[in-house]
């Protein structure tokens, strides 16, 4: 199977990564090749038990730019960067939504969805949903919502899923 250069990019950075991530007990979340602003950027967001700290991001920083500098595999200009998921953090892997069922999640679809909760019983045209995750697998996601307890959702047809931010 041939990777793009984008997901060639995104594992070798995170094959260079774990072993640092293990010796000082932080949690690789996720790894992103993105272009920004006109801007390439190489990114690793990572977390560890009570929440990251910016030396922590620093640490890592050092560490890696030092082996990126060494096996020197991208013929780009990137900005390489560590910062910490945030707090309405993206779930993207399994352990991301495992560790997320029963929190709220903001779920935003490709294209508009039809879903129940208008008056006189019409649906309404959404971009986006919030609810409970209570279940997912590799084909699904399953919210509990105001209108419905049991909401299926087809990944395919989302985008991005988000814990909620509560202030």
């Amino acid at each position: 199977m041939l990777l793009t250069k984008r997901e060639e990019y995104e594992a070798r950075a995170e094959q260079m990564l774990l072993p640092l991530m293990e010796k000082h007990r932080f949690e690789l979340v996720d790894v992103e090749w993105v272009k920004e602003a006109g801007n390439w950027y190489l990114r690793a967001y990572v977390d560890k038990e009570g929440g990251i700290t910016l030396d922590d991001c620093e640490l890592v920083n050092r560490a890696w730019s030092d082996q990126m500098d060494q096996e020197d595999f991208i013929e780009e200009a990137y900005i390489l960067e560590v910062s910490s998921p945030g707090l309405g953090r993206q779930l993207k892997k399994e352990k991301d939504f495992k560790r997320s069922i029963g929190e709220d999640v903001d779920v935003k679809f490709y294209k508009a969805r039809k879903i129940p909760g208008g008056k006189h019983g019409k649906e309404l045209s959404v971009k986006e949903l919030t609810g409970k995750l209570t279940a997912y697998d590799a084909q699904t996601i399953t919210l509990e919502t105001d209108f419905d307890p049991a909401y299926v959702i087809p990944r395919a047809e989302v985008s991005t899923v988000k814990l909620t931010i509560d202030f």
